[in-house]
């Protein structure tokens, strides 16, 4: 099975441990199939959609990543329903935008994209890194567009705080990131602190499934920035109750070093949802403990 550290560029693999922590993705070494660009809103997005029914699933890539992040996630899912995953502007063939690289416009962004391809609410939505983010962002904003909400090993709203904070970043951690990601990533990076803080302003969103899938693999790394990284990787669930914790034998790369992992989380949401729908499942406890697990 493919090692993350193998898809990182040569000048970071090093110290890709501590710059996972940050959950934060840097590229792809996968493909997929059936990709296509489109005009929507008068600028080119690279986009995919596939499978049919409902509800569908909305996958969102970490920072700077491309939607080739979900290679051996987005077939298997798209056997059960339909699925749609893109590039952010500035990704790939997705044109850059002018407008600011927050959470707020980038979910507006989505939603847009979403309408355009005529893909309709409700939706499971599924994120990565700091894909997961926006879309906490999504499901809080709009909580009756969402159906489902899976967070994969997702950038917490106060990730950039306390030791996680960029000055508090090593030199070399800032000099590569800086190298390695395009300067729409590191808009996105530098508005990660707004993005947070307007997750946390709005209610929580409960009452529906959570799934937060959280890597194992940084969890013994002991310097002061891994060690807040995985305080708020423990932490992240609390902010959904009723949530299910599980925990992936993986680097932070879990769409591709663990698929499988995604592709379970998926199905359960989408099965719950499909129940709730139904008339014959039972809603979430809000005020439910959090649920964890091993994968």
């Amino acid at each position: 099975m493919t090692s993350i550290s193998e898809c990182l560029h040569p000048r970071i693999r090093g110290g890709a441990g501590v710059l996972l922590a940050m959950s934060l993705a840097l590229g792809a070494c996968a493909t997929i199939g059936g990709v296509t660009t489109s005009v929507i809103a008068e600028k080119r997005v690279e986009y995919v959609v596939a499978g049919h029914g409902a509800p569908a699933v909305v996958l969102e890539n970490g920072l700077g990543g491309r939607l080739e992040w979900w290679a051996k996630v987005l077939p298997e899912v798209a056997r059960e329903t339909q699925v749609f995953a893109y590039n952010r502007p500035g990704i790939g063939a997705s044109d850059s935008v002018p407008t600011p690289r927050d959470g707020d416009h980038i979910v507006e962004e989505l939603r847009r994209n979403l309408r355009e391809t005529g893909i309709a609410p409700p939706y499971v939505l599924v994120g990565h890194s700091l894909g997961g983010l926006y879309m906490q962002l999504y499901a809080r904003r709009y909580p009756k567009e969402v159906a489902g909400l899976v967070l994969v090993d997702s950038t917490h709203p106060d990730q950039m705080k306390g030791a996680g904070a960029r000055e508090n970043w090593p030199a070399w951690a800032k000099v590569a990131f800086k190298a390695a990601v395009s300067e729409a990533a590191q808009k996105e990076l530098a508005a990660i602190p707004a993005t947070g803080a307007a997750v946390l302003a709005l209610p929580p969103f409960d009452g529906r499934p959570v799934i937060v899938l959280s890597t194992k693999g940084p969890m013994n790394e002991t310097s002061e920035l891994a060690r807040d990284a995985n305080a708020k990787r423990v932490d992240i669930a609390r902010l959904y109750p009723g949530a299910r914790q599980v925990w992936v034998d993986s680097g932070h790369g879990i769409p591709l070093e663990r698929p499988e992992a995604v592709v379970a989380a998926i199905h359960e949401v989408l099965s719950i949802a499909r129940m709730k729908e139904a008339g014959r499942g039972q809603e979430q406890p809000s005020k439910e403990r959090v649920r964890v697990q091993e994968f």
